[in-house]
């Protein structure tokens, strides 16, 4: 899946106006699972939350992002595929949370195959706004920033860190990488 990539990094830092402008040049994405499940189980008064059960938030967006790949793969096609966020980012944010990483989500990162190369937006203080999902402090979004470097090194990633520059000059970063 070599035409699979990923683009991650801390909350607040641009990924989906980023994500947005790259489905505008003709290029296909998956939506974030954090945000929407945080949505989904609000409505619903469910508890995979993660301020209620981090696991339980987490064993959501494993399934999420699953699914997200399978749905991928279906498109059948060798152009470039962005996910908001992959499995690896669930095993950084477990170790964020303080949680043991289970033995089925590092099975998920080695067997659901992505591009090595992964774009990672840096923690941009200046652009950071919290929301009704994104309640995380400035500070948090930085360590989880930090968080996602480490693990997806550990994973054996290589990290392309985006500029901190308009929605464009970031377009053209990846697909200069992408296309070089």
């Amino acid at each position: 899946m070599d035409h699979f990539y990923i683009v991650t990094g801390g909350p607040g830092s641009g990924k989906t106006t980023l994500l947005n402008s790259l489905k505008a040049h003709g290029y296909q994405h998956s939506q974030e699972a954090g945000r929407h499940i945080i949505q989904d189980q609000v409505k619903i008064g469910g508890k995979a939350l993660p301020w209620l059960d981090p696991a339980f938030f987490a064993e959501m967006m494993l399934s999420w992002e699953m699914r997200s790949h399978l749905l991928a793969t279906e498109i059948a096609s060798d152009r470039p595929y962005f996910f908001d966020r992959g499995m690896t980012d669930i095993a950084g944010y477990l170790t964020l949370s303080g949680v043991s990483v289970p033995d089925h989500v590092h099975q998920a990162v080695q067997q659901y195959a992505y591009n090595k190369i992964v774009f990672i937006a840096p923690h941009w203080p200046e652009i950071y706004q919290g929301d009704e999902e994104r309640k995380q402090s400035a500070d948090e979004a930085k360590r989880t920033f930090d968080a996602m470097v480490r693990t997806y090194q550990a994973y054996g990633f290589t990290l392309r860190e985006l500029p901190k520059a308009n929605v464009q000059t970031r377009v053209e970063f990846i697909l200069g990488h992408i296309y070089a």
